[in-house]
């Protein structure tokens, strides 16, 4: 069987991250492709030729209508069925900054409550104006749930990496959901105090701006569906593929060994996966 990973990566419609998306999973064993919508939605293209699934950043139609609410449309009625094969096949996707708010409006996140159920692309959250009210574009400090059955994150404690969004708090209509997902450990990544030690960063309080860009319930940067499979966050860790990329890097004292940014993780460990399952 060959060991070629097949990863589309959506493009089109103001979707503007998918160069990078591509680049970071080629640099991790992958082979991208950058797919447009169209192609999908029209039938020339299906999901079953691919092993991942990537809906990158951007602002896909403007954001007209809110932010991935008319993509996620697009993909919740026009390609419906090949998204739940997709995931019941046990296919990894990841949607990042505009790609999770897709994801979310599509209603693959969070998901149904058990990962025994087929995905029914229900809405149940959603992702809405910074508390800041403006668009935000800072470096923070994440911290990943070690239990979380989330694949994309696995070994992986706490990073550093940009968010660059407008919309990025994640809401819920009860804390009663937001504890239902917290007891599933489905609460993958949230924002954390650097000054706070690896590990014991994470608080169900809310953290004061910057280090909670935007005012997400319980400092949520992140989540994943039941499975583990489907994955959504609103920083970039495509964007940290390098530590040259950090803004301290000068006074880092960096060997050229050091190169990789602790972004890159997040796609290796999907690439490693699907290589795992066959």
């Amino acid at each position: 069987m060959s060991d070629n990973v097949r990863v589309a990566v959506l493009f089109g419609f103001g979707i503007n991250c998918d160069r990078e998306t591509a680049a970071v999973f080629d640099m991790v064993g992958g082979t991208s492709e950058r797919l447009h919508v169209n192609h999908l939605v029209q039938g020339n293209r299906s999901l079953e030729e691919f092993d991942i699934l990537a809906v990158p950043g951007g602002f896909s139609f403007g954001d007209h209508l809110g932010s991935g609410r008319l993509l996620g449309n697009r993909l919740r009625f026009a390609l419906r069925e090949q998204l739940q094969k997709f995931v019941s096949s046990g296919k990894p996707i990841i949607g990042i900054c505009n790609g999770f708010q897709a994801l979310v409006k599509t209603g693959l996140l969070p998901g149904p409550e058990t990962a025994s159920l087929e995905p029914d692309l229900i809405q149940r959250a959603s992702l809405t104006l910074n508390n800041t009210g403006r668009y935000e574009d800072r470096w923070v400090t994440l911290e990943f749930d070690s239990e979380s059955p989330c694949i994309w994150t696995k070994g992986i404690q706490r990073i550093e990496c940009p968010v660059r969004h407008g919309e990025g708090r994640f809401v819920m209509p009860t804390e009663t959901e937001l504890d239902r997902l917290s007891a599933n450990h489905q609460l993958t990544v949230r924002y954390v105090d650097p000054s706070t030690e690896p590990g014991s960063g994470l608080s169900d309080d809310l953290l004061a701006f910057p280090v909670s860009p935007n005012g997400s319930m319980r400092n949520i940067a992140g989540i994943c569906d039941p499975t583990g499979l489907v994955f959504g966050l609103m920083p970039h860790p495509e964007a940290f593929y390098t530590m040259w990329l950090h803004p301290e890097h000068t006074s880092m004292k960096l060997n050229e060994d050091e190169w990789e940014g602790s972004g890159l993780q997040i796609f290796r460990n999907a690439v490693e996966y699907v290589r795992s399952q066959r």
